[in-house]
C-alpha cells in the first residue's frame, strides 16, 4: 500500500490491520508535520537497498515522528497491533521529543552487548520496560515478533534467535508464540541487568 499524499497535507487518519505495512511518503510538505500514532503499536522501518529491513523505531499511541525521518524514501510502518495514525500532525518545537532517534540510539546499544544472549534479554528488556506492562509475576507485550525479526534487531541469524528463544521456554522465562498474539515474559528476566537503563 502506498501514499499518493504528503506529510503534512489533509487527509483522513490511516488504520492498518496487525501485519500489514505501509510506505511513508518521502517529501514533506512542512518541516513542523509530522506522522503521528493514535492507536496501537508499530514498527517504523527502512527498507534500504540490502537485503533486509532495518529497524528504527517501535511506536506507540501519541507518539510523534517529525517528517525530517521520513525524508529520502524507504521508510515504511508495519502495524504490530490493529493501527490507527495520521500523517497530518503537526509538532510543538518546544515539547519536541525525538522517539525515533531514540529508539535508534537504544537499538544501537543492543547490538554492543556481547554474547547473542545478552542481546537478547537487552532487547526484551528494551521492549516490556518501554511498550509493556507488568502482570504479576510476567510481563506482557501486546505484540509479538517473528524469529526473522528479532534476529535482525539483535544481530544474528534466525536460527540463532530460533535457539536462545528456546532456551528461554525451556527456562519458563518466555511463554509466547510469536505469532499474532501477546509475549509474556518473566518478571526476572525483565528485572535482570544484562543492559542498563
Amino acid at each position: 500500500m502506498s501514499l499518493s499524499y504528503t506529510v503534512g497535507e489533509a487527509c483522513a487518519p490511516v488504520a492498518l490491520k496487525a501485519g500489514q505495512s505501509l510506505m511513508l511518503p518521502s517529501s514533506p510538505k512542512e518541516s513542523a508535520s509530522c506522522l503521528e500514532v493514535i492507536e496501537g503499536f508499530a514498527r517504523l522501518y527502512w527498507t534500504g537497498e540490502g537485503p533486509g529491513d532495518i529497524t528504527l523505531a517501535f511506536l506507540q499511541a501519541g507518539d510523534h515522528v517529525p517528517a525530517r525521518h521520513l525524508c529520502g524514501g524507504g521508510i515504511c510502518i508495519e502495524a504490530l497491533t490493529p493501527l490507527s495514525l495520521s500523517l497530518e500532525g503537526f509538532i510543538d518545537r518546544d515539547l519536541e521529543m525525538d522517539v525515533v532517534s531514540d529508539w535508534t540510539f537504544q537499538l544501537l546499544r543492543i547490538h554492543h552487548l556481547g554474547s547473542a544472549e545478552n542481546r537478547l534479554n537487552g532487547l526484551f528488556i528494551l521492549l516490556v520496560n518501554r511498550l509493556g506492562r507488568r502482570c504479576g509475576d510476567w510481563c506482557s507485550l501486546p505484540f509479538s515478533l517473528s524469529h526473522d525479526r528479532i534476529g535482525e534487531l539483535i544481530g544474528t541469524t534466525r536460527v540463532t534467535s530460533t535457539r536462545l528463544i528456546s532456551k528461554l521456554r525451556h527456562g519458563q522465562m518466555l511463554n509466547a508464540s510469536f505469532r499474532g498474539g501477546q509475549s509474556q515474559f518473566s518478571a526476572s528476566l525483565i528485572e535482570c541487568e544484562s543492559m542498563a537503563s
